[in-house]
């Protein structure tokens, strides 16, 4: 027999995008039961649809578990209560009781209002300004003792994601992800928003920028003049890598070759494993990426085309590196804040070829941000596109097609 109950509300487009499902199973998995007290269905597209729904549990703890299970769809406690504040006990240490974020639109109810949470991220901590008008995402290693900072989850509410208006690749749910699935007209549709975005930053408008983060796997399989390209012609405005692929760049520029492999003979070169540390070795001695592009020592490629066209560039450093290259940031906790900086303003991601990376970055970006993920590997998109996002794509296949066909899609002759 059931004791426990609480009522939970759902509010948006919670029928077509399959929440109000989503929730009512779950409800019945984790051993719960529920009654619908109250359902609207919006009549349009645009209208949004209400359910109220009473779940009952036989214990407080699984109550508990079901609610915590359901907030990150947007079912959020009926009963309206504000969010419960506690301050941070020392610098980066924060109360037991905090709560983590999801990378889903947050709000949190202080003082009988609701506040957007800015700069949402997961698995951060929410910290409250002292005049209570401020509400924003915060690393663990951000607090300050004394902050306030929400815990529990009363007063917290998550807006789930629509489905898109546009009917594009987006739109809809990509976490299937196949080697054996046709590729063109998700490649064409990433072209497609692409196009607005450069459109858009020439107007001016807020969240155009198109991020890529890769790995060197571009250079070796041939996506480097694809990638250039990109870049020169301003579709690609924010690059995040590793000392690996700014190494095997400007390696490919001053010697042709690419970790000792000749890109236009076909094979490897004697003694090329030492190209790329005399690259490093050569840019260190001039003293900067920026520096060996000014002064004509590399001519062509990636990072020649990123200091011309003004493209931030964030080389985030590993424990293998060689050198590394002047630039890269080798404490991975500034890394992550350089990185996080550029985020604000991020309309598409392209994750390409770099698990690390790819990783790293989606782990960074809001959900309202459409992620396109390239690699061989299966698991590196799937693992990326299974974020809970409507707006993740996964693409098995090399970065030097992908790169070659989106350039082709945008305009690159053969």
């Amino acid at each position: 027999m059931s004791h426990h109950q609480e009522s939970v509300h759902l509010e948006g487009h919670i029928i077509d995008s399959l929440v109000l499902a989503k929730v009512l199973d779950l409800i019945l998995m984790m051993g719960g039961t529920f009654d619908l007290e109250d359902v609207r269905i919006g009549k349009t597209r645009e209208e949004a649809s209400h359910a109220r729904i009473r779940i009952q549990t036989a214990s407080r703890e699984l109550l508990d578990d079901i609610l915590k299970a359901i907030q990150p769809h947007g079912a959020s406690i009926e009963r309206e209560a504000n969010c419960r504040i506690d301050r941070a006990p020392a610098d980066g240490v924060l109360p037991d009781d905090f709560y983590a974020t999801t990378h889903l639109p947050t709000q949190i109810r202080l003082n009988g209002r609701w506040l957007d949470v800015d700069r949402i991220e997961m698995d951060l901590a929410i910290r409250i300004s002292e005049a209570g008008s401020v509400a924003h995402a915060v690393p663990m290693g951000d607090v300050r003792r004394g902050d306030q900072v929400v815990v529990g989850r009363e007063g917290v509410r998550i807006i789930p994601l629509q489905r898109p208006q546009e009917r594009d690749v987006f739109g809809f749910m990509e976490s299937q992800v196949s080697a054996e699935r046709p590729h063109g007209h998700i490649i064409a549709d990433i072209a497609a928003r692409m196009r607005q975005l450069r459109e858009g930053r020439k107007q001016g408008r807020a969240d155009s920028h198109v991020l890529l983060a890769g790995g060197p796997a571009i250079i070796h399989a041939g996506g480097r003049e694809a990638l250039t390209w990109l870049i020169e012609q301003r579709f690609i405005h924010i690059l995040f890598c590793g000392n690996a692929l700014a190494a095997h760049d400007m390696e490919a520029d001053l010697f042709g070759t690419s970790l000792g492999y000749g890109l236009t003979a076909g094979r490897a070169i004697p003694h090329g494993h030492e190209h790329h540390l005399r690259t490093i070795n050569k840019i260190r001695a001039i003293g900067s990426i920026e520096a060996a592009v000014t002064s004509g020592m590399i001519k062509h490629g990636i990072m020649a085309a990123c200091i011309r066209r003004g493209v931030p560039v964030i080389m985030s450093g590993t424990i293998r590196d060689d050198g590394p290259l002047p630039g890269v940031i080798t404490d991975s906790v500034l890394a992550q804040h350089a990185m996080r900086a550029l985020i604000p303003g991020v309309g598409l991601a392209l994750l390409v070829a770099s698990t690390l990376h790819s990783v790293a970055t989606g782990n960074l970006l809001p959900a309202t941000v459409p992620t396109v993920c390239v690699d061989v590997n299966p698991s590196v998109p799937t693992k990326l596109a299974d974020r809970g996002s409507f707006q993740a794509v996964g693409l098995v296949m090399d970065a030097a097609s992908f790169l070659s066909e989106l350039a082709r899609a945008l305009g690159r002759s053969a």
